[in-house]
């Protein structure tokens, strides 16, 4: 079983996002620790990048602090592979777009992955169609693809989706950027209920996630929880002392989204 595999056994996970390299490369790593620490189940490890479009102002100004502060690929690596040592059991998983994993080629990004110890990986930018641009070499390391799927992905379009993905769907509740707003709960029940039908795989429920009440709410019916935006936020608050803040509304969090096994 996998790690990812792991984290999703025990029932209902929360799954957390925070950009690397924000405040600073050097920052960043006791902000995981926090994470698990608090309780995160999978954490997502935000790659910066200059034009983030499927990201609200919280992660956006984020992804400029760091490139500000200089962080490049190779101190997410960096990042992720100090993580690995000190965490052997807990998913990490790179979260950004196209031009930063293939640049140096995919196989290339791949085998980074692979010796760094990531469970997978989320690109943004690359739909289906262009699976050949990252999928086959990710799959050939044992690296998991994990695809989106949004609120207009209709019943051929989740195939497609589903096609070559593992470790999670990740299900973007609102058809909007992230942070910025969440969908009603009624609409996360009925979307989920079709994703499940389909998929072999659990499904996990971002995008506007922002409060413990609102993951217990999702918990209840998804696989998996994202919270995103509200984590960037106190890491914009408080910088290098984020440590503390994160820890303890990630521990708020995971008690409400594990409240539901």
């Amino acid at each position: 079983m996998t790690r990812l595999e792991s984290a999703f056994a025990k029932g209902p996970a929360l799954v957390t996002f925070i950009t690397g390299g924000d405040p600073t490369p050097e920052a960043t790593p006791a902000v995981l620790d926090a994470l698990v620490e608090g309780g995160a189940d999978v954490i997502e490890l935000g790659m910066p990048f200059t034009d983030p479009m499927a990201d609200g102002p919280a992660i956006q100004n984020a992804n400029l602090r760091a490139l500000g502060a200089g962080t490049k690929t190779a101190d997410i690596f960096h990042i992720a592979t100090r993580f690995r040592e000190k965490h052997p059991n807990v998913p990490l998983v790179l979260m950004g777009y196209a031009n930063p994993m293939t640049t140096r080629g995919s196989e290339w990004f791949a085998a980074e992955c692979k010796k760094a110890g990531v469970d997978g990986v989320i690109c943004v930018d690359i739909p289906p169609e262009e699976d050949a641009e990252l999928g086959p070499a990710l799959r050939a390391v044992g690296v998991s693809l994990i695809r989106l799927a949004t609120p207009t992905t209709d019943a051929a379009r989740l195939l497609a989706v589903l096609e070559g993905s593992s470790g999670f769907l990740y299900y973007v509740s609102v058809a909007g950027i992230t942070g910025m707003q969440q969908a009603a709960q009624a609409s996360i029940e009925e979307a989920v209920a079709k994703l499940k039908a389909k998929a072999t795989i659990p499904v996990a429920v971002g995008f506007g996630v922002r409060t413990p009440e609102q993951a217990a709410a999702i918990a209840k019916v998804a696989d998996g929880v994202v919270v995103g935006s509200a984590l960037v936020d106190l890491v914009a608050q408080h910088g290098a002392n984020a440590a503390g803040p994160v820890r303890d509304l990630t521990r708020a969090l995971a008690d409400a989204v594990h409240s539901a096994r």
